[in-house]
């Protein structure tokens, strides 16, 4: 389900938290759904619970999951609301990106070609 890979650059408990939101997105967990124990979870991936636990706030923060104290996390039933957060991170990696290309002389409708399919490569 969750893999882990060592050689990206970003720490371990920001790739579970993007794996965790892509599954809740893709309704692999469903709303109100238990989400894994942070012990189980951490076992699975052969990582410290702490990491679990540092992924689980930061969804809880994000509004992917809730807590229920003693119970565990669940999935928020708002999932409309997953997908915006989502298309809006995409927009804003989108526009670095843009501003990156425009930075090293690439026009805005050369990129706009290259989206739409019109030209090979920038």
């Amino acid at each position: 389900m969750i893999v882990i890979d060592y050689k990206d650059t970003r720490p371990i408990y920001e790739q579970i938290v993007d794996k965790l939101q892509t599954l809740i997105i893709k309704g692999v967990f469903e709303p109100d759904s238990q989400m894994p124990s942070v012990r189980s979870l951490a076992m699975e991936l052969s990582i410290n619970p702490n990491t679990i636990q540092k992924s689980y706030a930061e969804l809880e923060r994000r509004g992917f999951i809730y807590t229920v104290k003693g119970r565990g996390n669940f999935v928020s039933p708002n999932r409309g609301d997953y997908i915006k957060f989502k298309i809006k991170e995409i927009q804003e990696k989108f526009d670095g990106l843009v501003c990156e290309a425009e930075e090293i002389g690439v026009k805005r409708e050369k990129i706009a070609n290259y989206i739409l399919g019109k030209e090979a490569a920038l």
